[in-house]
């Protein structure tokens, strides 16, 4: 099946594209790497009027650090973080992660902020940034005001929208990003003493995750755990931060029987179906093996520290 009709725009500025959104909103995509909007819009799943490529954007395609951030902007691809000497210095998580992530095509073409706009409760690059409360960056053009309805009251300015993972993902599918908004860049906190590891169960190379685990830890300078992030894939409507586990975690000694008790309580705060590629039984058994074995290897990391 073809796509539906649409206009095409390429513009070759940030403000031009923005300009683009305050005009016309509710009827564009956004096209960066297009490997979830493409399919769907061949099935007509999306028929957007306007379909609007911003690949001719500069200076959107860093990997950095800036103001106690890793920074990835808008057109950072997959193979971007695989190959990027700062996130394999700063961010062991993201490291871990960005090999997992669909097949070397995919990974080519596809941008990490589009995927965690995209809120496919099976990406993996969500559970990542709720594991490390990322925050991302949504700009719309400046002086321009819209209404829409939320927590923040209905009045929204131009400019740049600093959300915090937790609030951008809503629901399956669904984000908190309004229609005059682009995502111009995701930032994870920098940290000292770190470690993080994303395990992953899949039924053939580039399949969606049947499950996944994203751990992170911090420690303090008499080994005891400063700060933790958990997060699953593929077993909840949507990725799934495990706030219950996080508090258990924070200002223990990290151990086996600590980390075992985390699996146990990840695995019952998830909630996977039966489907051809496992019971939910098996689900919840392999999201307890993996959250151990992530934390325990998040771990060995941080204790190790990263070169």
């Amino acid at each position: 099946m073809y796509p539906a009709k649409f206009d095409y725009l390429a513009p070759e500025s940030l403000d031009d594209a923005l300009s683009i959104l305050a005009e016309r909103g509710d009827e564009v995509k956004i096209l960066a790497g297009g490997q979830s909007l493409i399919p769907m819009m061949k099935l007509r799943f999306a028929r957007p009027s306007t379909l609007m490529d911003i690949n001719r954007l500069p200076d959107l395609s860093s990997i950095d650090v800036a103001n106690g951030h890793v920074r990835i902007q808008a057109l950072a691809r997959h193979n971007d973080v695989v190959r990027s000497e700062v996130v394999d210095s700063e961010n062991a998580l993201m490291a871990s992660a960005a090999p997992w992530v669909a097949d070397p095509v995919v990974r080519n073409l596809g941008t990490v902020c589009g995927s965690v706009a995209h809120h496919d409760p099976e990406g993996d690059w969500a559970s990542v940034m709720l594991a490390l409360d990322a925050e991302v960056i949504a700009t719309s053009k400046e002086g321009h005001t819209q209404f829409h309805p939320g927590s923040d009251g209905d009045r929204v300015t131009g400019g740049e929208r600093v959300i915090p993972i937790t609030q951008f993902l809503v629901d399956m599918f669904t984000t908190s990003l309004h229609s005059t908004e682009l995502v111009t860049e995701i930032r994870v906190p920098r940290y000292e003493r770190g470690g993080g590891d994303y395990q992953k169960l899949e039924r053939k190379v580039g399949d969606y995750a049947t499950v996944g685990v994203a751990a992170h830890l911090e420690l303090d300078a008499d080994d005891r755990i400063s700060r933790a992030g958990l997060a699953l894939t593929s077993v909840y409507p949507s990725n799934l931060k495990v706030d219950e586990a996080e508090e258990l975690l924070e200002g223990e000694s990290p151990g086996e029987e600590l980390f075992a008790e985390a699996g146990r309580i990840a695995a019952a705060a998830c909630d996977p179906t039966s489907d051809v590629r496992g019971s939910a039984d098996y689900k919840r058994h392999v999201v307890d093996v993996f959250t151990r074995r992530a934390l325990s290897k998040s771990l060995e990391i941080a204790q190790g520290g990263q070169e």
